[in-house]
């Protein structure tokens, strides 16, 4: 096996309100075939989305999307871009962010991330910024009413990315993770 690269978990998260895309931050998750535990995205089908139009929205397909992933450098550049001092993760769902990887949200479909507690993680792609996370992030800056319809331009190709569980296991803050293809 080829591990061509590290990084390192910052924080993990769950999204467990079904009516809100905040997540609120775990010391560690476990994560199941089906996804993390407790969150909302927990499941192996979800409901098509305006994300899948070839099939009629709410027919069940299978989750790939088990979990977000962002880091702390693309947020920071997104952040930079609103003009406001932060962005945190779980104003966007987030389940994990990473840091030591600038652009993770170019790393390709299919790439592994292997984590110390067992779990693999496979990359499904870029997960593409949308105004419900932009409606989230204008509620902590209610003077800037324009980030709603603003951040999906600044976070385009710097949204991170969606994964799927391949191995399930344990992540926690803290960890140490490799990157395989």
């Amino acid at each position: 096996m080829n591990l061509d690269q590290t990084a390192r978990v910052e924080q993990v998260l769950t999204a467990s309100q079904a009516d809100s895309i905040a997540a609120e931050a775990q010391d560690r998750i476990e994560v199941t075939l089906e996804g993390v535990v407790g969150d909302k995205h927990y499941g192996f089908t979800r409901p098509a989305d305006a994300r899948t139009p070839w099939y009629p929205r709410g027919t069940p397909m299978r989750n790939s999307r088990q979990l977000t992933i962002v880091s702390v450098e693309e947020l920071a550049e997104v952040a930079g871009v609103l003009g406001i001092p932060a962005l945190l993760p779980e104003w966007l769902g987030a389940n994990l962010l990473i840091s030591g990887l600038p652009h993770l949200t170019q790393l390709p479909p299919g790439k592994r991330l292997f984590f110390p507690g067992d779990a693999v993680l496979v990359v499904e792609g870029e997960n593409a910024p949308c105004r419900v996370a932009g409606a989230e992030v204008n509620r902590h800056f209610p003077e800037r009413a324009d980030l709603a319809g603003a951040f999906p331009k600044a976070a385009v190709h710097r949204r991170g990315i969606a994964a799927w569980v391949e191995r399930a296991g344990w992540i926690a803050a803290g960890d140490i993770f490799q990157m395989g293809r």
